[in-house]
């Protein structure tokens, strides 16, 4: 079955995905495998206090979705602009697809299900005009 929408829920450790269309819905969840946490900087080191992002993990992420027509990414920091990055980067034909990226903090999965619902009626209201 072709599950024509995607939404992406993620963070530097964990991403929900949920693909649908009007009848069904398939949930998975994919974490990293990277044990960096949170770096932060101290007073006279050179560096960003951020952990570079996990390529694998994007990598994992971008693959989970690339079978759909429309993605939106959501999530609450950096990890959604480094999707789309990396996603630029590696994945054009699967950037293509992103349709939206907002920030939102941390839904449940049936929250996350109803607000991606809203934003593609939206979404596919606009593109019939």
């Amino acid at each position: 079955m072709s599950l024509s929408h995607v939404v992406v829920w993620l963070d530097h450790q964990e991403a929900h995905v949920i693909q649908f269309n009007a009848d069904t819905h398939e949930n998975s969840t994919i974490t990293t495998r990277s044990k960096h946490g949170h770096v932060h900087q101290k007073a006279g080191v050179v560096g960003s206090g951020h952990a570079a992002a996990d390529q694998n993990y994007l990598h994992e992420v971008a693959a989970a979705v690339a079978g759909c027509g429309e993605i939106l990414i959501v999530g609450p920091g950096t990890g959604k602009l480094e999707l789309i990055k990396h996603m630029n980067r590696h994945d054009p034909a699967i950037a293509e697809k992103v349709v939206g990226v907002e920030t939102v903090d941390h839904p449940s999965d049936g929250q996350l299900l109803a607000y991606a619902k809203k934003y593609f009626l939206r979404v596919d209201n606009m593109k019939a005009q």
